[in-house]
């Protein structure tokens, strides 16, 4: 079955349009507008968290440096990474505006990568502990990952984890647009400003969780995001950890952790 996953990878298609390490001491921030996580402050409810995978639940292994210098060349990918405030590309945007023929030429690339990675797959450390706290907890848990289906499938057949609905950059649009997320919080019956979205990606997981109104942890394991002037008035975390492990008192300390079949 594996096998068969990992085989899936070299004949990736552009997507299609759908429904719709360095360890540092915990930083933890309170800092989105109009949200008061203040210690005095009533816990707000909590009932589904969702997840980016790779960085996140996985421990990153592609070499995306290389992934983009291959798919981009050398000037182009330069170019983009030096007009971003943290040195992050788009490529899948990017991509977006090839003619069909390069785009197929790119995704190529990029599955050839993927499939790399696949190899090397390894779970985040706390990431198994952290979600066995959530099921005791009766909190659902979700995936969005701008990585392909296969990848979610082989992440869910290796690791014996479970994520529902764990959509894959094959449902359009993908982050950082709050489709997907949106997406999970309805399938779940639930407030989009009761679920967290947990990520490692600036750019990617924490703009989308805020334009769907959700709460957002900025997973940063290396510091990558240790600067301020990473961070705009609009554009910040409500919480930074350097491990999943710091997710269980984040939660326990400023939520009341509540299955999405009760009330608050």
């Amino acid at each position: 079955m594996l096998l068969s996953l990992l085989r899936r990878l070299p004949s990736i298609c552009p997507p299609l349009r759908t429904a719709s390490v360095h360890r540092r001491r915990s930083a933890v921030m309170s800092v989105s507008p109009g949200r008061n996580l203040t210690a005095d402050a009533p816990k707000a409810s909590l009932k589904g968290v969702v997840f980016d995978m790779d960085g996140t639940l996985t421990v990153p292994v592609i070499d995306f440096p290389a992934m983009y210098r291959a798919v981009l060349g050398d000037d182009t990918y330069a170019v983009l990474r030096a007009a971003s405030p943290t040195g992050s590309v788009d490529i899948l945007h990017h991509i977006e505006t090839w003619a069909p023929a390069e785009q197929h030429r790119a995704y190529e690339i990029i599955a050839h990568f993927e499939r790399q990675g696949l190899d090397r797959l390894q779970i985040m450390p706390g990431a198994l502990e952290l979600c066995r706290f959530l099921d005791s907890k009766q909190i659902k848990r979700g995936l969005i990952t701008r990585n392909v289906g296969a990848a979610v499938d082989l992440f869910h057949q290796k690791f014996g984890l479970m994520f529902t609905p764990a959509l894959s950059r094959e449902f359009r649009p993908y982050k950082p647009d709050p489709a997907p997320l949106l997406h999970i919080c309805s399938t779940w019956g639930v407030s989009p400003n009761e679920v967290m979205m947990i990520g490692d990606s600036l750019r990617d997981d924490v703009v989308c969780g805020i334009r769907a109104g959700a709460f957002t942890c900025l997973l940063d394991e290396t510091g990558r995001y240790e600067s301020p002037d990473c961070y705009t008035d609009d554009l910040k975390p409500n919480f930074k950890v350097s491990s999943l492990k710091e997710v269980f008192p984040l939660l326990e300390k400023h939520f009341n952790l509540v299955p999405p079949s009760q009330t608050a």
